[in-house]
């Protein structure tokens, strides 16, 4: 729940500035919030409703913040906001990109989420995903965000490019998407060692709020919930994996992580092929993927 702090008055431009954007950032907040219909949040309408969109405190509900606390901020009241609110609220008001990024300059916090370009996505990494071709690569931070990947990859597990880029976490993807867990043949396992290699991660990012953001996401699945309390570690190794894929079949494929750089985590991970009916597998598959416009090389 978020606290409700208010913020030391200040005097002149600075302070006029900042009612500016605490009315601006309320106003966005209740257009937006009367948008969303009951039904697109999985919440009946009922008879007697007579807001347009959802209420305040089914806002506050759907995002695990106070009703006052939020009626607060829609009042334009001086209380801070963290950037895990903030976050909350985006994806309980399904706000694009644009959206998101107006939010976070009006309630002047800098979104920790991953941005569309990456210091490690250079040009030349680009090109070298695109230049793989049926090899399935991808550039993945030490918080397993997908941060660009070639067209293979976004047909690899699920639709990648269907997602927003907040949602393109291996780890939310493996313990929140259907077609995701679906297409992972020893899914378990292989949840149960993600989890063990994000533990071992954290230990150099504590107290960071996309960090923060991304394990209070986790925590709402009750089997990362059960991995994260065994307080397992470990570290990056290449391994032979299987994926059952929608389009191909089954594919046996060796994982492999070249490092971009270490000290923040980033590295391609590859999957090349591990027999010659997979590699076939993943040459249909690249001819697939190349009908349909990539966005995330």
């Amino acid at each position: 729940m978020a606290t409700m702090t208010t913020t030391a008055p200040r005097s002149g431009d600075a302070a006029g500035g900042a009612e500016i954007r605490r009315h601006e950032l309320a106003a966005f907040l209740r257009n937006r919030r009367e948008r969303i219909s009951p039904e697109e949040v999985g919440l009946p309408r009922g008879p007697r409703r007579r807001t347009p969109g959802l209420r305040r405190e089914e806002v506050a509900h759907l995002s695990a913040v106070g009703v006052t606390w939020y009626t607060w901020l829609e009042q334009a009241r001086p209380i801070q906001v963290s950037v895990q609110v903030l976050d909350a609220l985006a994806r309980t008001l399904r706000l694009d990109a644009s959206e998101r990024a107006h939010l976070f300059q009006l309630a002047g916090a800098n979104d920790p989420m991953p941005a569309a370009s990456c210091p490690s996505v250079t040009p030349a990494v680009r090109e070298m995903l695109d230049r793989l071709g049926p090899i399935p690569a991808a550039v993945q931070n030490s918080r397993y965000d997908v941060v660009a990947y070639n067209r293979a990859y976004g047909m690899l597990l699920c639709d990648m490019d269907a997602l927003p880029p907040e949602d393109r976490n291996c780890m939310l993807l493996a313990y929140f998407n259907e077609d995701w867990r679906s297409a992972v043949v020893h899914l378990e396992e292989t949840r149960r060692l993600m989890t063990a290699r994000l533990r071992a991660a954290l230990a150099g990012h504590l107290g960071e709020p996309a960090w923060k953001m991304l394990l209070k996401r986790l925590k709402e699945s009750p089997e990362f919930r059960r991995n994260w309390e065994r307080y397992e570690v470990a570290g990056y190794r290449s391994k032979t994996k299987e994926y059952l894929n929608p389009h191909v079949g089954l594919l046996t494929v060796e994982h492999t992580d070249l490092w971009l750089a270490p000290e923040t985590g980033s590295r391609v991970v590859m999957y090349t092929p591990g027999n010659e009916e997979t590699r076939e597998r993943l040459e249909r598959l690249h001819r697939l993927a190349q009908a349909v416009p990539a966005q995330g090389s």
